[in-house]
């Protein structure tokens, strides 16, 4: 059957297939990336959002950092200068080490 000139209610029909299938395809991409992340080991990322290989023992941070050095008169940043990162703690996830485990045997 052809419906010449339109129909309201068939285009209302249409629309909200069509935004049905938006929504399974979005909700298609968010599962992907999500087992795509669960996959992956935590990063292990500072407060600073450096990575803790940029940190020593201690848990200062060696990374450098672009700095504000002057405002403007609604108070945001004009110009930056670089200076060294001033977190002092990683207190992300800890990297597992190696691990020793004895073999078990039935003696």
């Amino acid at each position: 059957m052809v419906v010449y000139g339109g129909s309201d209610l068939a285009r209302k029909v249409l629309k909200t297939r069509h935004k049905r299938k938006l929504e399974v395809l979005e909700a298609t991409e968010r599962q992907r990336v999500a087992l795509e992340a669960a996959g992956r080991p935590p990063e292990p990322v500072c407060g600073c959002t450096h990575h803790l290989a940029k940190h020593d023992k201690q848990g200062r941070c060696h990374e450098v950092v672009e700095a504000p050095t002057a405002w403007d008169a609604d108070r945001r940043p004009v110009s930056y200068e670089p200076r060294p990162c001033n977190c002092q703690q990683y207190v992300g996830p800890e990297p597992l080490g190696t691990v020793f485990a004895p073999e078990l045997t039935d003696r």
